[in-house]
């Protein structure tokens, strides 16, 4: 399987990028399309077998599911804040258009076996979480959580690492069904960074039974998918914010997210309790990135 995936290497049609389990072979529980629409333009679709989420990356559009009809107000970029978000269940027919000016959309999604109901979410209404300490802290956006909000499997969060932090640390997995302890996730990251010169790195490593080893320079529009293994860190290099999307599911009865830390660096986590979060955060305000929403390296 093929782990890394630069900008513009999942290219497909309408997508930008479309990595789902139909195009990525041994991919089974998630799937991530990124969609641009200029002004005027419309892009519908049927969500068969998937429910999936309506994120937009910047700029705003109108989703019509079933004929109902949701405004999305949307956001200048990712390092803005949260945004409003639509929540599309499997076997609906969707359309999404935009009559301003041109927009971008992710559309995390995930197969699942439940028809639950179409639901719109108000920026103001995701809870933003800030992790960790020091160099560590991260803001999580729980747009999609498995405790914020009610989904069949599909699991989905923002997070915003600030420049010269390090995210999705201490490394972490979730590759086998522990109940209480630990859940079987499989999990795509989708990046971009504040500045179009800007990168940053993320981790992947295996266990001695279950090898897989990525080590990755990332910029906007790059993706790495986790089927299993250590996870982490993800590193904004200093200067550029480091934004990343989570996609996760799995085959569990239950939706949540159980964790084990490497132990190797689990010890980590006790310093948090002696440092300041970064002041930075949350990143809700000040002045705009200058990342210009090109996808492309």
């Amino acid at each position: 399987m093929k782990h890394y995936w630069p900008a513009g290497s999942a290219a497909r049609g309408p997508y930008a990028t479309e990595l789902t389990p139909g195009t990525v072979g041994g991919w089974r529980w998630t799937s991530l399309r990124v969609l641009s629409l200029d002004a005027g333009q419309k892009h519908e679709f049927s969500s068969r077998d998937e429910e999936l989420f309506v994120l937009p990356l910047s700029g705003g559009c109108t989703v019509t599911v079933d004929g109902e009809r949701f405004e999305l107000t949307g956001r200048p970029n990712v390092f803005s804040g949260p945004t409003d978000t639509v929540y599309v269940p499997r076997d609906v027919s969707v359309v999404i258009g935009t009559d301003g000016d041109g927009t971008r959309i992710a559309l995390p999604a995930a197969p699942c076996a439940n028809r639950l109901s179409t639901r719109y979410l108000p920026a103001q209404d995701v809870v933003v979480e800030i992790r960790g300490a020091g160099n560590s802290t991260r803001e999580v956006h729980n747009f999609g959580s498995a405790d914020t909000f009610e989904a069949d499997r599909l699991i989905a969060v923002e997070v915003i690492t600030p420049a010269g932090n390090w995210s999705s640390y201490p490394p972490h997995k979730h590759d086998e069904d522990r109940p209480g302890e630990e859940s079987e996730l499989e999990e795509i990251y989708y990046f971009e960074v504040s500045d179009e010169r800007g990168f940053g790195y993320h981790r992947v490593y295996g266990t001695d039974d279950r090898p897989i080893d990525v080590l990755a320079e990332v910029r906007t529009g790059d993706v790495v998918l986790v089927p299993h293994g250590w996870h982490g860190p993800s590193v904004a290099a200093p200067g550029y914010h480091l934004y990343y999307l989570n996609v996760m599911a799995g085959p569990g009865a239950t939706r949540e997210w159980l964790i084990s830390d490497d132990p190797a660096h689990a010890w980590v986590r006790d310093e948090w309790a002696e440092q300041a979060p970064d002041p930075r955060l949350p990143m809700i305000v000040g002045d705009p990135p200058r990342h210009d929403g090109v996808e492309s390296r």
